[in-house]
């Protein structure tokens, strides 16, 4: 990718951040090479601090990341288009986007925020929280969890009572998303993973 940093006197570009999912525009910031680089490594969106003066990834300090997914440039190559899924609101004024737009195309897109909560959960003391209190268990004691949480929807599956099939599909899910942090992991990766399969199949 051709990225003109000697259009700007600072070498910097803008960097456009749409959301992959809704397509909203999210914010704008600036990028050098090392924050593109450093973007591709993390797969977070890092930025060019020019207040800070140095490299600033979004949600460094408050786990409300951009998980990065892809990167292009314009035609001139001084702007670059960064696709991204947020977790949870961008704006430091606690909006969606920083037009103070909303970011919520459909409720799915709540699991990001879900997401956001787990790991600040994870991080509070065992007895004030059920999610601390479970990452405090290991990784066993989670992964049994989301077993007996699964047998709970296979049971639920085979009887005609809705409310009780998707309440406990809500407690698999729930402890899934556990389950995957404890990992390492974020539900994102596992839609890479989907992504990728569906592109094989159409390419095949």
């Amino acid at each position: 990718m051709n990225i003109n940093f000697s259009k700007y006197t600072d070498g910097l570009v803008p960097a456009i951040i749409q959301d992959a999912d809704t397509k909203v525009v999210l914010m704008m910031g600036f990028m050098n090479q090392e924050a593109i680089d450093t973007t591709i490594s993390l797969n977070k969106v890092t930025f060019f601090s020019r207040s800070k003066n140095r490299l600033w990834t979004k949600g460094e300090e408050s786990g409300l990341f951009l998980n990065f997914i892809s990167m292009s440039v314009d035609c001139d190559n001084d702007t670059l288009l960064i696709q991204a899924i947020p977790v949870g609101p961008v704006c430091h004024n606690g909006t969606d986007t920083c037009w103070g737009d909303k970011n919520r195309g459909s409720n799915i897109n709540f699991l990001n925020d879900l997401e956001a909560i787990i790991t600040q959960r994870k991080n509070t003391a065992p007895e004030s929280s059920y999610v601390a209190s479970l990452f405090a268990k290991g990784i066993n004691k989670i992964a049994q969890k989301v077993g007996e949480e699964a047998v709970e929807v296979v049971i639920e599956a085979k009887d005609n009572n809705e409310k009780l099939f998707l309440d406990e599909s809500a407690d698999l899910l729930f402890h899934y998303l556990i389950l995957l942090q404890a990992k390492g992991y974020t539900l994102q990766d596992v839609v890479k993973v989907l992504s990728a399969r569906h592109s094989a199949k159409d390419n095949a």
